[in-house]
């Protein structure tokens, strides 16, 4: 849990120094970091699907390193604040909301047990909110840390008013998805929306990609691609790792013993009825 918290921190910081758009597909490198401490420590065996998930993993993340954009940072929580109310922003957080409302209202008490966008898309378009009010409070306490107070401005209050909202809102229904469906599903779904609206809305808000030629930023959407793909994978591998034995069950009906059956290989799960007593033997 404490690395789990100094590792927050430190993703809280990488928003205030980099694009988002930079930052948060490089989140997927945390997956990879697990499924390899779980290969070693956990003896949780890393296939070869999950191998080339790793290396798509990888091999996207150091494309979208090599042409990220440059980080353009804001002197002030105004002048933050009038890349917030821009009309394109204002427009994109409008139909984020009201989107929102719909799937709480509507969806979520009829379908939200069946269907994962529900939930998913709730937490994903209520995260991408987060991720830029966040990054806007980290601007706002960097430029204090450096003397330039933003405590007094009420822009700043009212963004950690909005982070606050969005996370409290986005660890609900996340927590309510990981309730009904499997983990397996959940995650690589949600890790796939989450990212792709993130850096919608702040290509919106902060223009991430002005400036940049159109190679830079096919380059970029490839890399994100292929860290998608990777992600896919290794979550395909696990999910498969974790029922290896579902095609592996074999049913026998014998008017015998069980000495009748000492061919069967160990691997398969055997059950016997025999005439003799109404048991199940494995």
């Amino acid at each position: 849990m404490v690395t789990m918290m100094v590792g927050e921190v430190a993703n809280f910081v990488a928003y205030v120094f980099a694009p988002a758009v930079l930052v948060t597909p490089l989140g997927a490198l945390s997956i990879i970091v697990s499924a390899v401490l779980a290969h070693f420590m956990l003896e949780e065996r890393l296939q070869k699907l999950g191998v080339l998930g790793c290396i798509s993993c990888i091999v996207g993340s150091i494309v979208i390193v090599i042409h990220a954009p440059q980080e353009h940072s804001p002197s002030s929580v105004e002048e933050i604040w009038n890349l917030a109310t821009q009309p394109a922003f204002l427009v994109y957080s409008a139909a984020t909301l009201s989107i929102v409302l719909v799937l709480v209202l509507h969806f979520e008490p009829r379908h939200g047990h069946n269907n994962i966008m529900v939930y998913l898309g709730i937490c994903s378009l209520m995260g991408s909110l987060t991720v830029v009010s966040i990054k806007a409070i980290g601007i706002a306490i960097k430029l204090t840390l450096e003397g330039i107070s933003q405590i007094t401005y009420p822009q700043t209050w009212l963004f950690v008013t909005v982070a606050v909202v969005c996370v409290s809102t986005q660890l609900n229904y996340l927590n309510k998805a990981l309730d009904t469906f499997n983990t397996a599903i959940v995650s690589p779904i949600y890790y796939v929306m989450f990212t792709t609206l993130t850096i919608v809305a702040s290509a919106i808000m902060f223009k991430d990609w002005s400036g940049q030629s159109v190679s830079s930023i096919a380059s970029e959407l490839c890399g994100f691609i292929t860290v998608i793909s990777g992600t896919l994978l290794l979550h395909t591998a696990r999910e498969q790792e974790m029922t290896p034995g579902a095609a592996s069950i074999s049913w026998y009906i014998s008017r015998g013993s069980a000495d009748t059956l000492k061919n069967v290989e160990d691997d398969h799960l055997v059950w016997l009825l025999s005439s003799d007593s109404p048991d199940y033997v494995k």
